[in-house]
């Protein structure tokens, strides 16, 4: 067991993308815990565009309704549904014959948990043990390093599609600057400004000023705090 779990690490670090994690890694988790479903998911990444899966997971995924992602968010620690309630209370607040062991564990990245792992058994199979649990916490530090190193690289490359005039606004517009006072320092027209701020957007997958600076701040570029946004520019 324990080589198997060895070469589910350097697997997980052979992967490069979140959708080749899913569809190649994932499942050999699955198989590795002896699951019946398995899942991985990111909270940023939800579809929750879909009413009715909205729902489900506003109750599936309560920390008010589910003990087990209440332990996950609380502990950021694997946990399965033994360890948080008896059968009984699981079965009313998980009815599926295909959910009646369940076990999860957490993605965590700058202190944040920012997704989690899940597994479930049938009634026919046995319960997760404290041995998953500690197998899925290995599993799950090597998904978190793996996260945070992926999305690290994945914003540096956004931020390097800058250009250095694009730079220059983006600076400025960290310290406050209007765009009408972008364009006078920069010589070039307030129009000119709203262009390129919405190219400099779109290319960094942003919606606004603040996330714009946040997310080149926290890359090697270091620009100031925001200082002041302003709805109208």
């Amino acid at each position: 067991m324990t080589s198997s779990l060895q070469l589910l690490f350097k697997a997980i670090h052979k992967v490069r993308d979140e959708s080749d994690l899913r569809s190649h890694i994932v499942p050999k988790m699955g198989e590795y815990f002896a699951a019946k479903r398995w899942s991985i998911f990111f909270f940023d990444q939800l579809p929750l565009a879909d009413r009715s899966l909205q729902k489900t997971l506003q109750i599936g995924l309560s920390i008010e309704h589910n003990p087990v992602v209440r332990y996950l968010v609380e502990r950021h620690a694997p946990v399965h549904e033994a360890l948080v309630t008896s059968p009984k209370v699981w079965t009313m607040i998980c009815p599926r014959p295909d959910h009646w062991h369940v076990m999860a564990g957490p993605i965590v990245s700058s202190g944040q948990l920012i997704g989690a792992v899940g597994f479930t058994r049938e009634q026919s199979m046995p319960a997760f043990d404290t041995q998953n649990l500690a197998d899925l916490s290995a599993v799950c530090l090597h998904l978190s390093v793996w996260t945070s190193t992926v999305r690290c690289q994945h914003q540096s490359f956004k931020t390097d599609c800058l250009t250095p005039r694009e730079l220059q606004i983006a600076e400025l517009v960290a310290l406050g600057r209007t765009n009408a006072e972008i364009g006078t320092e920069l010589w070039i027209t307030e129009n000119s400004v709203k262009q390129a701020l919405k190219r400099m957007f779109r290319k960094l997958e942003v919606s606004s000023r603040a996330e714009m600076v946040a997310q080149l701040s926290a890359t090697k570029y270091h620009l100031p705090s925001l200082k002041l946004l302003n709805p109208h520019q």
